[in-house]
């Protein structure tokens, strides 16, 4: 199987020993997403919302990066710091995932990076 390596400028750089995707066959796997903004790598968002919104268009940028969109998305892990924010959260993640949308867990979790309030990765279908 083919395996290759998705970066882009347009998401923030990995803060760790990993890759903002990898594409292998003609699946991406995108590494978990938080609201850091790429071009002043820092959480600028504070809500929910302006946090989910922020992790869905960084993951947006990585997938088109590697050739595919959020409407090709077959699945996605959303990690929350506090379930109470679920219904924020679902509010502006369904402005993303409007018609058919993927599969989806939502947990939460006792802390993510950077102490922000949601964290989101996804499969997708490439090209």
């Amino acid at each position: 199987m083919n395996k290759s390596v998705i970066l882009t400028n347009d998401a923030p750089a990995p803060i760790g020993p990993y890759n903002q995707a990898i594409k292998a066959g003609d699946m991406i796997f995108t590494a978990g997403q938080i609201a850091i903004n790429p071009k002043s790598g820092q959480v600028e968002e504070t809500t929910i919302e302006g946090q989910t919104k922020q992790a869905i268009l960084n993951l947006k940028a990585i997938l088109e990066k590697g050739g595919s969109d959020l409407g090709k998305v077959v699945k996605t892990t959303v990690f929350l710091k506090n379930m109470s924010d679920f219904v924020a959260m679902n509010g502006v993640y369904g402005e993303f995932f409007v018609e058919n949308p993927p599969a989806r867990s939502a947990v939460e979790v006792a802390r993510l990076p950077k102490d922000v309030l949601v964290e989101i990765e996804c499969i997708a279908i490439a090209g």
